[in-house]
């Protein structure tokens, strides 16, 4: 019988992936000195020094590999690259088969914080199903003096919604309603922020859920 062998996974390090224009920073090529980790799992160790989050993948014979690179800090996650490339290119050739469909979020310039993180963590299931997602904000009454502030909200969404997606179509203002895209990231790729936000009986494919076209309608 076959002596196993050890999973070896110094010919990752100091590689970058060249077969996609991400081209994703693995092991030695991570450039940042501090990053963000995560396991395989979804749970998050907290941002420490690159050369220790390195150590730590080694230790349990996995690699550290950059899947948010714009986030500051970038996140990495402790996996298998192998099997990492092979689920992204699965991921991906399923997403081409998969209807996407348009969702949609509307927010207030006076959101309340519980209500906004609750809303960004229907977002994140909304992306984290492949779908995109329209927000509109309306400017009510005196808002309407001051819209530099849902430009503002936007940007903020942008911000949180950065390791689950990307912006589609820019915040652009219409009359009295700021509406915006987000489109989702590669599934391998994707972080979840509010994740203790989510609904787990929430249904991300009803109906119910999807963009109107009547912009202006009334808010949640």
């Amino acid at each position: 019988m076959p002596t196993p062998q050890k999973n070896n996974h110094s010919g990752n390090r100091g590689r970058r992936d060249q077969s996609g224009s991400n081209n994703i920073r693995v092991n030695d090529r991570i450039r940042a000195p501090r990053v963000r980790v995560v396991t395989a799992g979804g749970d998050q160790l907290g941002v420490m020094a690159t050369r220790e989050a390195l150590a730590k993948a080694r230790e349990i014979g996995l690699d550290l590999v950059e899947v948010a690179p714009n986030a500051d800090p970038p996140v990495c996650r402790l996996i298998d690259y192998g099997k990492f490339k092979y689920m992204q290119a699965k991921m991906q050739k399923n997403s081409k088969s998969k209807a996407v469909r348009m969702k949609e979020i509307k927010l207030r310039v006076g959101t309340d914080v519980n209500d906004y993180n609750v809303k960004m963590g229907r977002t994140e299931q909304f992306l984290d199903h492949g779908h995109k997602v329209r927000f509109q904000l309306r400017f009510r009454n005196r808002e309407n003096a001051h819209k530099e502030l849902g430009l503002e909200v936007m940007a903020k969404v942008v911000e949180d919604m950065k390791t689950m997606g990307k912006v589609d179509q820019p915040a652009k203002l219409a009359g009295n309603t700021v509406t915006m895209v987000l489109t989702p990231l590669p599934a391998a790729q994707r972080v979840k922020k509010f994740k203790k936000y989510e609904d787990e009986n929430f249904d991300t494919e009803s109906e119910e859920f999807d963009a109107k076209d009547d912009i202006g309608g009334d808010d949640e």
